[in-house]
Order: C-alpha cells, then structure tokens, then sequence
C-alpha cells in the first residue's frame, strides 16, 4: 500500500476507535477499551524495530508504536533492541571478527550497513537499523503516538538528554506531542528520574512491576507503571490507578506482550489502559467492537 493511503487508512480507522471507546470509570464498573500499542512495531509481520514495521502498524490501523534506544560507538541513537547486533542483523558475517558485535561498539556508518531484515524474511532483505530521527519521522508521517523505551541506560551515559534533544529537534516535545502522543519508559527508574528532572512534560512509564508498598515512591516522576501481563492481576491495576502521578493525572498501566485474543480479553478485564503487541491487529479486534 502506497505510504500516503496508508496514512489515511489509518487516520480514518483511528478516528472511528477514539469514539468506539468508553470512558473508564472503576467505580461504575466500566471496564475501559484499553489502547493497543505494536511492540517493535507490528513485529509478527515485518522485522521488529524497521521502519517497515512502523508501515505495517499503520496499515493495521495501529494508534501507537513501541520501539527501543541504544547508541552506537560515535553518539549516534539507532532504534533496536539487543544490546548486541548478532539476532537481528547479519553482523557477524559482515564483522566476522567483532565479537560479540555490540551495539556500542560500532559506528553509525558501519551498523548502516547491516541487514536487519533478511533474517526475518526474504522480502525484507536489506532492511536497515534505523537512527531515531529516522524512526520519530516515519511515526510522525503516519500521525501515531510512540511509547519510547531508552535501553540499557547504564551502557550510554547522557543517553537520557540525548534522546530528548533528538525529540526536541523532530518536534516531539511540543504541546501537541506531549499532550497525548509521547511516553517515555525504562526498566531503568533512574533513568526515568533524569528525564523528568530533563523535561518534567514529558510522560514517563516505569517498566516492570514493583510491589504495592513501593508504588507511591514512583508517582513523583512516573506516569505509568507497566508490568509483563503475567504479573497481572485487577488489585494491582487498581492500586496503581488509586496513585496520582506527576502530571496530577491518575497513574495508568500498560501491559506487555500480550498477542493472543483470549489473554488480551482477560488483561483488558483488568482494567488497564494499554496493551502492548506483536499481534496488535489481534488484540484489537480482541478488545474494540471491531
């Protein structure tokens, strides 16, 4: 599908989402029409953290991409997964001798080299790893919200005001963006502290699910906490919902990865505000009247 009907296609099935869904309200007992967010982008159908999987979330009517940051050994922000460059490129055959080819351990020039589609498929051979900017403006082109993982913080130090800078140079950091269509997260609640301290408009989401007690500790600099959904139960969903985050919003939570029908019925029962997919086209049709 040409690049521009995508968009539309998307602008118009998104539209029909946003009016498909109810507001929450936990003591009505409305059980909320949680976002669907493509994990890598939709990776079940293009190789995971390409921009060819930012286009197939689009053509699936997909709101939201997820993807991960790391830095390369001359201070350029690629979009990948792996602190190593071996499972999703074909590194270790073009730098036979750079073992165990981490990221942080190339330039920007060499990891350009790289396919990092042909192992996913034929189709998709000569697939590049994409720079972030590379990556902000496929999503932006295709009007689509990002959840932004910053990776292994402790491997890049400044990482944090890195990515902000090159957010803030796409314009990402504007009201527009930071009003609905922009979040921030990490393992790390470090690193979320310094983007916070960064740019305290920016939405942060801590990874990960941190015992009940510990919550209210996060609510100062975090916008969401968001567990693996095996972690899941409603009682946690409404302990984070009962916190009020920095931006004197209720907490919320997405979950990950959920990619089949049964399960994102079960996680969506919970009560939370997001679910994170490879399939997100599944979970969609899973949760949403359509």
């Amino acid at each position: 599908m040409h690049a521009r009907a995508v968009a539309a296609t998307t602008t118009a099935l998104l539209g029909t989402a946003a009016l498909l869904l109810p507001v929450h309200d936990a003591r009505a007992g409305i059980v909320a029409r949680p976002a669907v967010i493509a994990h890598r982008g939709a990776s079940a159908y293009a190789p995971e953290n390409t921009l060819a999987a930012v286009d197939e979330a689009a053509s699936r009517g997909v709101l939201w991409v997820e993807n991960d940051v790391q830095r390369t050994s001359d201070g350029e922000l690629v979009v990948i997964h792996d602190d190593s460059l071996r499972r999703t490129t074909d590194a270790e055959e073009v730098f036979p001798g750079r073992a165990p080819w981490k990221v942080k351990d190339f330039s920007a020039a060499e990891i350009a080299r790289l396919d990092a589609g042909g192992w996913f498929g034929p189709a998709y051979a000569g697939t590049r790893v994409p720079t972030l900017k590379q990556y902000v403006d496929r999503v932006e082109h295709h009007h689509q919200k990002l959840l932004l993982e910053i990776k292994n913080p402790g491997l890049y130090p400044g990482i944090e005001a890195q990515t902000l800078k090159v957010l803030s140079n796409e314009g990402w950091l504007d009201q527009r963006h930071l009003s609905g269509r922009l979040v921030v997260q990490s393992f790390s609640a470090g690193s979320l502290r310094t983007v916070h301290d960064l740019r305290p408009a920016v939405r942060t989401g801590l990874l990960g699910a941190p015992p009940v007690a510990d919550l209210p500790s996060y609510a100062g600099f975090a916008d969401l906490v968001n567990p693996s959904h095996t972690s899941l139960s409603r009682s946690y969903v409404d302990a984070v919902h009962a916190l009020t985050g920095p931006h004197g919003r209720r907490l919320e939570v997405f979950a990950w990865t959920v990619d089949d029908a049964a399960t994102a019925r079960t996680v969506a029962g919970y009560g939370v505000d997001g679910i994170i997919s490879n399939r997100p086209d599944v979970v969609r049709r899973a949760v949403y009247w359509f």
